[in-house]
């Protein structure tokens, strides 16, 4: 039975600076991320949840211990290094955009409601920006926990930033603000589009 992998990154562990740098970079993808996959990989062995996808692992009902904690650690780490680019930033386009202002008001709004959502979970955890019944929703979830766990927000998730202090501690500090303040220079809207419209 295949095993999950540790995802190749699409770009280098520097490509993101000055808003995320490289060491924070190479400790999270290459330690942090890789530590959830190899844990995954046995909490799942010889389970009922041994070749489910990622997506199946997550969502599956009464999902406990070291299957939630590493599957969830799993799934949002993917998704967040292919939500970011070098060529990030900027004002979404396309379908999302519209999304965006539909639901939120303007691209500012949206921003601030998301600030706010990553700002404010207390302790670690991640900021979510979902697809739930063709609207776009923001929440936050605790630890590694993701919306397709079935005691969770449950939206599609397409947008996620990780708000554990190893994500941006070297380089902010305490500083969660800032943080989530240069993750805006990188988010890679085009993938998020994609995202976007294969939830609807």
């Amino acid at each position: 039975i295949m095993s999950f992998e540790l995802p190749k990154l699409t770009y280098a562990y520097d490509a993101l600076e000055p808003h995320i740098d490289a060491r924070t970079m190479e400790i999270h993808h290459s330690k942090h991320h890789n530590g959830y996959t190899i844990n995954l990989n046995n909490a799942i062995a010889g389970t009922e949840l041994e070749g489910k996808s990622i997506e199946e692992i997550c969502g599956h009902q009464g999902l406990t211990g070291g299957a939630r904690n590493n599957g969830g650690g799993y799934f949002n780490h993917c998704l967040f290094w292919s939500i970011m680019s070098p060529n990030g930033g900027g004002d979404p386009s396309g379908k999302i955009k519209n999304a965006i202002n539909n639901d939120f008001g303007s691209f500012e709004e949206f921003k601030t409601q998301f600030a706010s959502a990553a700002a404010t979970r207390f302790g670690s955890g991640w900021a979510w920006l979902g697809v739930e019944n063709g609207k776009l929703i923001i929440c936050s979830t605790a630890n590694q926990d993701n919306p397709l766990m079935a005691d969770q927000c449950g939206c599609t998730p397409i947008l996620c930033l990780d708000v554990w202090e190893h994500a941006y501690y070297l380089n902010y500090q305490n500083r969660r603000p800032d943080y989530i303040k240069a993750f805006f220079n990188v988010i890679n809207w085009e993938e998020v589009n994609k995202r976007y419209q294969a939830a609807l």
